[in-house]
């Protein structure tokens, strides 16, 4: 039954209205999915849509520079890098004269909604922009230019903002476009790099983008493991040289054959003097006498194409844009569209470029600390993770707690799993506790598969694809006296698995077999780690990125090898279980025109209607069609019958391929965001076990005993929250027949893919529209996603 609330985005209309799209500043990846979802989403409400070429130089020159579009203007783009309606620098646009001619242009062709994808100075001048916009209007009426009816008529311009910058140095989202994409640019070079060094024992210094934010480096130190980083906001302390030298010669003294440092191009000291990739170098080489080498990045950075998480990011907010533009009055206050944990929101776009300039205002007077808590949440968790991850005292002089840790892979392989365990097992060492390694699951523990791991055991598992402890699929029930057992002998307080919806059904036996087995009296918790993202209590599982970045290229390559045929759709099978997920989002991220799941029930007429649509779109330019199929979506409408189908019924008009992607899509080095978000949730999941282990401990008896629901918990992503919750709780919320929960929050993005594709739906925009200021955004127990 429909809420009564129920926002409709169909109830708006665009009827009248004319969108102008640019592309300003440094150009990023991902810009293009922007101006793809800008543009067929405003097409969709019925709006003019205009590309304004080359920034805001093209809007003060006019002519040809401010075109109007189609649907298939912006066909074939989703995947290409950079911009392809040009950016440039402009210093006309900052002299009074240079926007008055720039709102002559617009006036013209009744253009008064500007939706500017760019950094915090392209921002800033179309918030100026607006502001000026009827003073403006006036002196053209006076100057004979416009007549007093187009003063009227165009008296407001509405300003929607969406953040473009591989920095991710805008205050106010959690990610801006590009970031994702400059990250995997990043970890690749990283990659290549460490097989070399290894071979020759080098210490590599990478110098990374972010003249003023250290974002880059620091998350690409947390996602390879690197020894030390240097960024702005987090100067070295005094005597950083020593301090650095004796930890690299400790590594080397490990038999660790590589050291990757990573520095920001805008390093600094405490004392705000730069610091330089040759300085480091020069400074290891002179000190350590170890074989160094430079690699400037620079901007191979920029380049590329853009990730999967770009291109669903950029659609989500293009498609927002256009409604935050529809919905705008003259007292909203120009917005940005943003990103807060998993959750689009809109923010004033002055309240954010405030604060982005009061974070460098912090670090000129050395304000470190505020300069990081101003940078965000997401930024301040990186931080505090990097920071307990990289200790500077010695492993053996660490303090000793008495607990005992176990940790296990359960489930399928997933990537992500392996930086998970690192994590686990350096953060445990650090609180005291003597860790250990249980391989090949449930199955592996019954049969006393256990063995210390120290911290120089995990080193280069950032980077490992698969499970190197070794995973199956066996829940705990089959061996319930084994597994009890083997906690007695080894003394474990507790308990970390990582793995899919097993490991959330392990714990769920383990927590209802607390009545019998007192073993099970322990603090116990899941990190939900499977490409399927079918586990409850989670909007996001480990792994699911890295299989939607291999679904989203194999669809790019295949899509591509049709550039030579015409006329010719593929269906494309995807994995996941019951869960579409991967098939939704796969799709999304692809430009896909329809993707068939178990969530969303489809029949005949369905199928045949895709077919029609297909058949209408082979009319135009673009003569080329892709359909994903979850692998469960339907039993008797499998792949090979809706291919069988679509050949049938295009028979004359499309000829039809077929691909059933399978386990490529578990394989493969984790993604940026899945070594991140793996080393950040199971650092967060040892720190709450540490504090369940001393609260349960009891001090008579000389044992730990936990038998409450809080004790057994999931640790997942709630919209913007890192949440741990009681699997005996989230039971409630799970479909065990078909291992899903039972609502799932990227249902939500279904509409969007369909509407991208030129399909008629509706589409619930109740979560949308709200204005909210920066620091509503941002609460203390709230975390990014990477």
């Amino acid at each position: 039954m429909a809420q009564p609330d129920r926002k409709l985005f169909e109830n708006l209309s665009g009827k009248g209205k004319a969108i102008g799209v640019l592309t300003s500043g440094g150009d990023a990846q991902g810009m293009n999915a922007a101006v793809r979802a800008v543009v067929r989403m405003g097409i969709y409400v019925q709006a003019k849509v205009y590309f304004i070429y080359e920034g805001y130089q093209g809007m003060v020159d006019g002519g040809d520079n401010i075109e109007e579009v189609s649907w298939e203007s912006v066909s074939s783009i989703l995947q290409v890098g950079g911009t392809v309606i040009g950016s440039a620098r402009c210093k006309a646009f900052r002299t009074r004269e240079g926007r008055l001619q720039a709102a002559y242009n617009l006036v013209q062709r009744g253009i008064t909604n500007l939706c500017v994808i760019g950094g915090d100075g392209s921002l800033t001048g179309a918030n100026l922009f607006r502001e000026e916009w009827s003073g403006l209007l006036d002196e053209l009426m006076q100057n004979g230019k416009i007549e007093a009816e187009a003063t009227r008529e165009y008296a407001h311009l509405n300003i929607v903002g969406m953040v473009g910058s591989i920095d991710n140095d805008f205050c106010g989202t959690d990610m801006t476009i590009g970031t994702d994409s400059a990250l995997h640019r990043i970890i690749e070079v990283v990659d290549a790099i460490m097989t070399t060094a290894q071979s020759h024992q080098r210490t590599f210094v990478l110098e990374v983008m972010g003249r003023h934010c250290g974002y880059l480096a620091l998350v690409s130190a947390l996602a390879c493991g690197a020894d030390w980083v240097f960024i702005p906001e987090y100067p070295p302390e005094e005597g950083w040289e020593d301090m650095m030298c004796n930890k690299l010669s400790e590594n080397r003294a490990r038999k660790k054959r590589l050291n990757i440092i990573i520095v920001s191009e805008g390093a600094i000291d405490c004392h705000n003097k730069a610091i330089t990739s040759d300085m480091v170098k020069d400074l290891v080489v002179k000190r350590l006498g170890f074989d160094t080498r430079v690699t400037i990045l620079g901007h191979v950075q920029r380049g590329g194409t853009p990730s999967a998480f770009d291109r669903i990011l950029a659609s989500r907010m293009g498609v927002d844009c256009v409604l935050a533009l529809l919905e705008a009055t003259p007292e909203t206050p120009a917005c940005v569209v943003s990103l807060c944990g998993n959750q689009a929101v809109r923010l004033p776009l002055m309240e954010c470029v405030q604060m982005t300039q009061e974070v460098q205002k912090a670090m000129d007077e050395r304000r470190f600390d505020d300069a990081v808590r101003l940078r965000g949440r997401s930024f301040e968790n990186n931080l505090n993770t990097y920071k307990l991850l990289s200790h500077k005292k010695n492993v053996a002089d660490l303090p000793k707690s008495n607990f005992t840790v176990a940790v296990l892979n359960v489930g399928a392989p997933a990537a992500g799993m392996n930086a998970a365990v690192r994590s686990a097992v350096r953060v445990g060492i650090t609180e005291g506790h003597k860790m250990l390694a249980v391989n090949d699951g449930f199955e592996g523990f019954a049969k006393g598969q256990i063995k210390d791991i120290k911290w120089g055991d995990v080193g280069g598992w950032t980077g490992q694809g698969g499970s190197l402890l070794g995973t199956k699929r066996t829940l705990p029930a089959k061996y319930f006296d084994k597994i009890a057992e083997q906690i007695r002998t080894h003394k474990i307080n507790a308990l970390l698995v990582i793995g899919g919806f097993e490991a959330f059904e392990s714990m769920v036996q383990l927590a209802e077999a607390r009545g019998i087995y007192e073993e099970y009296c322990i603090p116990m918790c899941v990190l939900p780690a499977t490409i399927s993202n079918n586990v409850p209590g989670t909007d996001l599982s480990l792994g699911a990125d890295t299989a939607l970045n291999a679904i989203m290229e194999t669809c790019d390559r295949i899509k591509q090898s049709a550039s030579g045929t015409k006329r010719r759709v593929f269906i494309i099978e995807t994995m996941g279980g019951y869960c579409g997920y991967l098939a939704n989002m796969g799709g999304l991220a692809a430009g896909a025109d329809a993707a068939y799941i178990f969530e969303e029930s489809f029949d005949i007429r369905e199928l045949q209607a895709n077919v029609e649509h297909l058949t209408e779109k082979m009319k135009t330019s673009i003569q080329r069609g892709l359909v994903l199929r979850n692998e469960n979506s339907n039993e008797n409408y499998t792949t090979d019958f809706i291919y069988q189908l679509y050949s049938e019924e295009g028979r004359g008009v499309f000829d039809c391929r077929k691909n059933v992607l399978g386990h490529m899509q578990q394989g493969g080095a984790p993604s940026p965001f899945d070594r991140n978000f793996g080393t950040k949730i199971s650092a967060k999941a040892v720190q709450w076990i540490s504090k369940k282990l001393k609260e349960t401990y009891r001090k008579d008896e000389g044992r730990v005993f936990a038998n409450t629901d809080d004790s057994v918990c999931l640790l997942g992503m709630r919209r913007r929250n890192l949440l741990f919750q009681p699997v005996t709780q989230l039971k409630d919320e799970t479909d065990f027949k078909h291992r899903i929960p039972k609502e799932q929050w990227w249902l939500k993005m279904r509409p969007l893919m369909k509407i991208l594709a030129k399909y008629k739906t509706s589409y619930d925009i109740s979560d949308a529209g709200k204005l909210e200021h920066v620091n509503m955004c941002r609460r203390k127990d709230e975390t990014g996603p990477i």
